[in-house]
């Protein structure tokens, strides 16, 4: 299965619990490639924590106000965690390209999440390039997967798996 271009004007909310070089670099990129972004993170002396920006970007994409997000953290873990708790998200810690091309082509991600720690501007890129021109591509299979998540969501645990 081969990649196909996203929509070129996407809206996508950006959050983290620090700014940096990385979480700069990347909002620039994005708006330079004609994407709106909102930020969800610190301001000026403002601090916010990982659960907080995780949950405002999980917010907008459940409400459909944007399109997706990206979210940063030290190890990147913590906002996936925490994104991934909101119903309907689906948030993918990748360190790679590749990472984030099956994230999108077989899970349907729809939240990128990146380690500060470990992300470099240029993999950021690479990451970042790879995430907007892969899109899910429907097959039986992971439809199915995706189905077994939604319901979950909609239904509990417990009522498909039992206690």
């Amino acid at each position: 299965m081969s990649s196909r271009q996203r929509e070129v004007n996407m809206k996508i909310a950006v959050g983290a619990d620090e700014r940096n070089s990385v979480v700069d670099a990347v909002i620039e990129h994005l708006r330079q490639g004609g994407h709106e972004v909102s930020w969800f993170g610190p301001v000026g002396s403002g601090s916010v924590t990982w659960p907080e920006a995780a949950f405002q970007v999980a917010r907008e994409i459940a409400l459909h106000r944007v399109d997706e997000g990206i979210l940063f953290c030290w190890t990147g873990t913590g906002v996936s965690i925490a994104a991934n708790k909101v119903p309907g998200i689906r948030a993918a810690l990748c360190v790679d390209a590749e990472t984030a091309r099956g994230a999108r082509l077989w899970n349907d991600a729809n939240v990128l999440c990146i380690s500060l720690r470990l992300t470099s501007e240029p993999v950021a890129m690479e990451i970042i390039k790879a995430w907007l021109t892969t899109t899910y591509q429907p097959n039986p299979e992971d439809d199915a997967c995706l189905e077994k998540i939604r319901q979950v969501e909609e239904e509990g645990f417990e009522d498909i798996y039992g206690p």
